[in-house]
């Protein structure tokens, strides 16, 4: 539970510094829908590992981490739906840092909540099940 808790704090700091910049400002660039996006769909997933004990919540954990991290590093690189972001700024770091997290903490909740882990395959011929 306790990874799961770390995901979703993780979670949660992305999507509140990503509804922070869409307050700042951001709603009005090509990418703000996303921004607005990620900061709803963040509290959703938080919600979720907190209170659904399945493997999802822990996989959408690590794929938030995944695709924001990532649409982050291509603005940072060739661009992003006309915009071209820094590897600078308190909030950079911020949301990095927290993605990071929720990769990591996702994923070992995950690999902790995972359906096939301690699964034997039944081995008894077909017609005597």
């Amino acid at each position: 539970m306790t990874m799961r808790m770390l995901a979703a704090v993780a979670v949660l700091v992305s999507a509140a510094v990503h509804l922070i910049l869409w307050f700042d400002g951001v709603r009005h660039q090509s990418v703000g829908p996303a921004f607005l996006l990620n900061a709803v769909g963040g509290v959703v997933i938080a919600v979720l590992l907190v209170a659904w004990r399945h493997w999802v919540p822990p996989l959408l954990a690590v794929g938030f981490g995944l695709s924001t991290l990532g649409a982050f590093v291509i603005s940072a690189t060739v661009g992003l739906l006309g915009v071209h972001e820094h590897w600078t700024g308190g909030y950079v770091w911020t949301a990095a840092v927290a993605e990071v997290v929720a990769i990591l903490a996702g994923a070992v909740a995950l690999s902790h909540d995972n359906p096939m882990r301690g699964a034997t395959p039944d081995r008894r011929p077909v017609g005597s099940r």
